[in-house]
């Protein structure tokens, strides 16, 4: 039975555990959170996730603000895996429309307290030489604002970035979920 399984006891305690991260009341637009392993394949879950949902909210595949929130996403989580994994431990990952301000906001919760990037102004391209450290230039390219911050209750931080949904997305269907079928 699948409520017997492993995967669905930890998917139940994820959710559980991250009840805390969930808005005290939901602004005007859609939202998404769930929590994903801290490995590769979490990651990519994660950034597949994002993708099918903003294109069920009316972001479309292909679109420039589809793509670019996509992009940011991924590379939130993807610095998840990397810098703020815990063993044994999930990340969180919440989607939020804005509809009156025209945003969508990524945030990605890890559990790791060190690891922290620097903020927004102090991030510095790397040397030509270097493999990574371009992931935080590449959300800052993509979005209107990003930042992050401690966790108040547990151990970690959440990460965040806002991108701005451009004139390829019409107002009307940012604040309703189409519906297929």
């Amino acid at each position: 039975m699948i409520h017997e399984s492993g995967e669905f006891r930890r998917n139940e305690q994820c959710t559980r555990a991250a009840r805390h991260l969930a808005p005290r009341s939901v602004p005007l637009g859609l939202t998404f959170g769930m929590c994903f392993t801290s490995t590769v394949r979490g990651a990519r879950l994660a950034r597949r996730l994002v993708a099918q949902r903003l294109d069920a909210w009316g972001v479309p595949y292909g679109s420039a603000s589809h793509d670019a929130v996509v992009l940011v996403a991924a590379e939130l989580a993807a610095n998840a895996v990397c810098h703020g994994h815990v063993p044994g431990r999930d990340f969180h990952l919440r989607l939020r429309v804005l509809a009156p301000q025209r945003t969508v906001r990524v945030e990605v919760t890890d559990n790791r307290p060190g690891g922290v990037p620097p903020r927004p102004e102090a991030v510095r391209p790397p040397a030509a030489e270097d493999t990574g450290g371009r992931g935080l230039l590449l959300v800052g390219a993509l979005a209107a604002r990003w930042g992050w911050h401690p966790r108040t209750d547990a151990p970690g931080k959440t990460v965040w970035a806002e991108c701005a949904l451009r004139a390829d997305v019409p107002t009307a269907v940012v604040t309703e979920p189409r519906v297929h079928g």
